[in-house]
């Protein structure tokens, strides 16, 4: 079920999404769609020729609610740790943010897919379930 969504603008190839704590520098996305560390995720993106689409959803109970885009390439699934219980989305600038509340405090589920891996995404869904702590 999609339980939140934002369109953000970026001017760099670059968006990350994760804990609300500062990225760390050592999450390189090199040439690679995406990259992770134990707290975030780094997805390339379309820069500077529109808004990026981001949605977020939870796995559904429903079969009728709004759901990801199976059309959508996954570029990373595993966990991350949400120290706060909230996600963040923003650009490497730091100049958007979008911050979520998803639960308590702990280790996520996350599954991030993008409508075109590599430089040409525009969309991102994120499917975040459960937290064991």
């Amino acid at each position: 079920m999609q339980i939140a969504g934002v369109d953000i603008y970026v001017n760099h190839p670059v968006l990350h999404l994760g804990a609300t704590d500062w990225v760390p520098l050592s999450l390189a996305l090199d040439a690679a769609p995406a990259a992770s560390c134990a707290t975030h995720v780094a997805v390339r993106v379309r820069p500077q020729r529109g808004l990026i689409k981001v949605r977020l959803f939870t796995p559904p109970d429903d079969l009728q609610v709004q759901r990801p885009d199976p059309a959508f390439t996954t570029v990373f699934h595993g966990p991350l740790l949400l120290s706060d219980g909230r996600i963040a989305v923003g650009d490497v600038e730091q100049q958007t943010r979008f911050v979520h509340r998803v639960g308590d405090r702990g280790q996520f589920n996350v599954r991030v897919a993008v409508n075109a891996p590599g430089p040409e995404a525009n969309a991102i869904d994120i499917v975040i379930a459960g937290s064991s702590k």
